[in-house]
């Protein structure tokens, strides 16, 4: 029996690491975030490419109530191309992951002379690098992973693990003062010379990002993450059969075996992207899109945060936690007893019976009113 979800959130505190001398906090004293307004603030946000668009609120919110402010976004190198495209960012610093190049960054940093660090991965290497970087006010998460919260000079205790993630690293802004929106806000930077790029490449491959399409992205981080190929190929013929909208596969190059199996099980066109979009592009192509089909996955993030209808194929992993933000989507998901798991390897039996139980037609009752309502957003 499969199931559509929308977000929803629920709280209670959790606990922080055992004897770790710094206090939770749910707010800084006023002295302290009255200083904050033109101050130098690291943001630590290195992965991954879901993660960091959830991160995108924060930003927006620290600039709209101290637009003084300058904001340095350390991130991974191979996302910082939609990082640059995030409004309200001052400066992109992207890194190497690895130990020297870590120590190597923090040295860099600490010669910027930060006055507040604000670490939202929460991991051993984020919270030494918040250390490093030479910040006097240091600010995490109570239950930071690998010992993180060692680094911090003040820790944000973390509400039921059940809260949506962009809720819990907003968190962090309101323990620094700031005043939250109504609806958070994603500040996506849409290029015009972007966008000129996107329709060049579309119109190479034969079709136009102007007209009606359906996004769709089969891939995924985890294995466990991924529907079936022979129900997205259930779904491309279905799609076809009824609506005529070109159906366009998104990805990375990594993508393309996928795309070369998905080729052999259906007859019916489809137009592959795979590899040649690349990232910082990507939010002008998917801002176009009529709707979006797929799996739990950092497109999935962007387009819902663009505002494209989403419909997105959940199993081991949580909607509540990571699913696609805001409004306009649906979730599918199943109910057996171990999902969701938030395990990369199956061990049910029958295996990935989770995914296995969303069908393709449940796919298309569910796109079939969006394909008919829904405007692109720019």
């Amino acid at each position: 029996m499969t199931r559509v979800l929308s977000s929803s959130s629920v709280s209670d505190e959790r606990g922080s690491p055992e004897g770790c001398p710094v206090p939770s906090v749910n707010s800084l004293d006023s002295r302290s975030s009255s200083s904050l307004k033109t101050a130098r603030i690291l943001l630590i946000k290195p992965s991954s490419l879901g993660d960091i668009v959830h991160a995108f609120p924060v930003v927006s919110a620290i600039k709209t109530q101290w637009p003084g402010s300058h904001i340095t976004w350390v991130v991974k190198r191979q996302w910082a191309g939609l990082v640059e495209r995030a409004e309200g960012i001052d400066r992109v610093w992207p890194i190497e992951m690895t130990v020297r190049s870590w120590i190597g960054e923090g040295r860099a940093l600490r010669a910027q002379r930060f006055d507040l660090a604000i670490d939202l991965q929460g991991l051993f290497r984020s919270g030494i690098l918040a250390r490093f970087s030479g910040a006097p006010t240091r600010i995490g998460f109570a239950n930071g992973r690998e010992g993180s919260p060692w680094f911090y000079t003040h820790r944000v205790p973390v509400l039921s693990p059940d809260i949506h993630a962009v809720d819990r690293y907003l968190s962090v802004a309101t323990a620094l003062g700031v005043s939250l929106p109504d609806k958070p806000r994603f500040g996506f930077r849409l290029l015009e010379e972007d966008m000129t790029v996107v329709r060049k490449i579309c119109q190479s491959k034969g079709f136009s990002v102007d007209k009606p399409w359906v996004a769709m992205n089969i891939g995924a981080r985890w294995p466990t993450k991924r529907w079936p190929l022979a129900s997205f190929a259930a779904v491309v013929d279905q799609l076809h059969e009824t609506h005529r909208d070109p159906v366009v596969m998104i990805g990375g190059s990594d993508e393309r075996t996928y795309m070369n199996k998905l080729r052999a099980l259906t007859d019916r066109p489809f137009i592959d992207l795979s590899g040649d979009i690349p990232l910082g592009y990507l939010l002008a192509l998917l801002s176009k899109a009529t709707v979006m089909i797929t799996n739990d996955s950092g497109p999935m993030h962007i387009a819902a945060a663009l505002g494209v209808p989403v419909v997105a194929i959940f199993g081991p992993t949580s909607a509540a936690r990571t699913g696609p933000y805001g409004g306009g989507y649906q979730v599918l998901t199943s109910r057996i007893p171990c999902s969701p798991c938030f395990s990369r390897v199956c061990r049910h039996n029958p295996e990935l019976e989770c995914l296995h139980l969303i069908k393709p037609t449940q796919v298309i009752d569910v796109i079939r009113p969006l394909l008919a309502a829904h405007v692109p957003c720019r």
